[in-house]
């Protein structure tokens, strides 16, 4: 296996920069090939300039690309640059966008996740929220902007639907250019983050190939939520299993959290090369890869 590598020796502060370099080292420690690649093409100019340096291979070889969530037409480049060199990344660049953005993979979900309403501007709020119901959960298609709190991500009423929306559709990177609306569910959680957001029962699964591979707790820390018996081990487990089995999407990531009133749903989907790691071991994740290919 082959390891696209976005991961720098300069220090970076945020989490996502430490995972990567966790992720990296982990797969190095196992025995993949890595290679590094800039972050985006300022400098080297094309996705062909950015993997000059790796030798092309006589026989395909599984690729992964470890890094930060990509623009879509970067994807697309860095994957048909990395198949000329021999290199097949595990996730399509169809089946990466499908696994990333809400608009793609809430038809697949439908029954397993909540309702939910797709948006493109500030026009369709009224019709959204009257379909919906006040409060409702408010997030870009690919990304949401909990880490600021949980005020945005919740719209209690029309006026607040259309500021969050609003501010979505400017931040290209985690709406591009769509607005999910989702009907508000209240996830069983005993913590609020630092920033006032519920930390709810939720599970990452790993999953490649309706294979599950490895599973943590979303959050970090402990509570007596992070602890899953063998019962809802299996619920949890067979969850995801049946999402990723709608998604069709060989190597993904599929969050399912528990309801209070203990009914467990999809939270989301992601590609698995750019999930977070929630408490999972990197070395026993890596492993589970090193296995398979």
């Amino acid at each position: 296996m082959i390891v696209l590598s976005e991961s720098t020796e300069q220090i970076e502060s945020s989490a996502s920069a430490s995972e990567n370099k966790l992720m990296t080292e982990a797969s190095r420690i196992l025995g993949c090939k890595v290679y590094y690649m800039p972050r985006d093409f300022q400098r080297c100019g094309t996705a062909e300039n950015a993997l000059w340096h790796i030798p092309k291979s006589a026989i395909e070889t599984a690729g992964i690309w470890v890094g930060y969530i990509p623009e879509l037409e970067r994807y697309k480049a860095i994957y048909q640059a990395a198949l000329a060199k021999g290199i097949r990344l595990l996730n399509t660049p169809l089946e990466h966008q499908t696994a990333l953005e809400f608009n793609l993979f809430y038809p697949h979900l439908k029954g397993l996740t909540p309702e939910s309403v797709v948006i493109t501007s500030t026009d369709e709020c009224i019709e959204a929220g009257d379909l919906l119901g006040f409060p409702v959960f408010v997030k870009g298609t690919v990304q949401s902007i909990k880490m600021q709190g949980w005020k945005f991500c919740i719209a209690n009423n029309q006026e607040e639907l259309i500021q969050l929306t609003r501010l979505l559709l400017k931040l290209k990177e985690r709406s591009r250019g769509k607005v999910i609306i989702r009907k508000l569910m209240k996830l069983l959680h005993q913590r609020l983050a630092p920033n006032g957001f519920p930390m709810g029962r939720e599970f990452r699964c790993f999953i490649y190939n309706q294979q599950l591979l490895k599973y943590g707790y979303y959050w970090d820390g402990q509570d007596n939520l992070s602890k899953l018996s063998t019962q809802e081990e299996k619920q949890v487990f067979s969850l995801a299993i049946l999402a990723s089995e709608r998604l069709g999407v060989p190597y993904v990531a599929i969050d399912i959290g528990q309801l209070e009133s203990g009914e467990w749903i999809v939270i989301e989907t992601a590609d698995a090369q750019f999930a977070g790691l929630c408490q999972i071991p990197a070395l026993e994740l890596w492993n589970k890869l090193k296995d398979i290919f």
